[in-house]
């Protein structure tokens, strides 16, 4: 997150009712408007099982939904590859914000 110039804050919570463990993940660029709130639980091992990962990027009213942490990294470089891209031709062809 860092390299990238990425600020983030993270969340733990434990709700009551619910054998669930969350964790809210917020990052930014300028203010933390994206977010990833993972859902797991614990096997009876002790193994932690991730149940859920939603990623909310830029105040998206549907969150993307992953199973596995891979398909979630895989989906945000994408978007940033996008991001940087769009800043580029951007730059190269002058436009302001």
């Amino acid at each position: 997150m860092r390299e990238h110039d990425l600020t983030y804050k993270k969340e733990y919570i434990r709700p009551m009712m619910l054998p669930e463990h969350v964790y809210v993940f917020r990052f930014g660029k300028h203010r933390l408007n994206n977010r990833v709130i993972i859902r797991y639980s614990h096997t009876w091992t002790g193994r932690v099982k991730i149940n859920e990962i939603d990623v909310r990027m830029h105040h998206q009213h549907h969150p993307r939904i992953f199973k596995t942490e891979d398909d979630m990294l895989a989906y945000l470089a994408h978007h940033l590859e996008k991001r940087e891209a769009k800043e580029a031709t951007r730059v190269h062809t002058g436009e302001e914000e």
